[in-house]
């Protein structure tokens, strides 16, 4: 991670519950992800490939025993090879992604970089973040 790199935003635990750093921080932090063209940021922030994990996924199939033997589902480990250079209008980010041997397209939204120690935790979290609470 970017010694640098401003996590003010994200949440942490106090005595009052999860909060950010200070009262401001997200409002900062939301009013420059409104204006971000998240694509190209992403692919210049990103360091490609690198692990997520599936943490969403907005079938229903996973309630079932089929999920977990098909590829790119919840829960699933894969290689993030790459960023479409579009954003979707329903699920936005879309990366390509390397489950095996097969590729496959899911959205950026649905994952979790799982190790805070890796350099691209930060930047999927802010889009993670951004992405849940863009409607809000």
């Amino acid at each position: 991670m970017n010694e640098n790199y401003d996590i003010s935003w994200d949440l942490i635990e106090s005595r009052k519950g999860y909060l950010p750093i200070d009262d401001d921080a997200y409002a900062r932090k939301y009013e420059e992800w409104r204006t971000r063209d998240w694509p190209p940021w992403l692919k210049e922030h990103l360091t490609f490939p690198f692990m997520v994990e599936r943490m969403e996924d907005d079938d229903d199939a996973y309630f079932t025993d089929i999920a977990k033997h098909q590829p790119f589902r919840l829960g699933h480990i894969m290689k993030v090879i790459g960023v479409e250079p579009e954003e979707d209008n329903k699920y936005g980010v879309i990366v390509q992604v390397r489950e095996g041997r097969r590729k496959g397209y899911v959205p950026l939204c649905d994952f979790e970089v799982t190790s805070r120690e890796d350099k691209n935790f930060w930047p999927v979290r802010e889009y993670v973040v951004w992405f849940a609470n863009r409607c809000s």
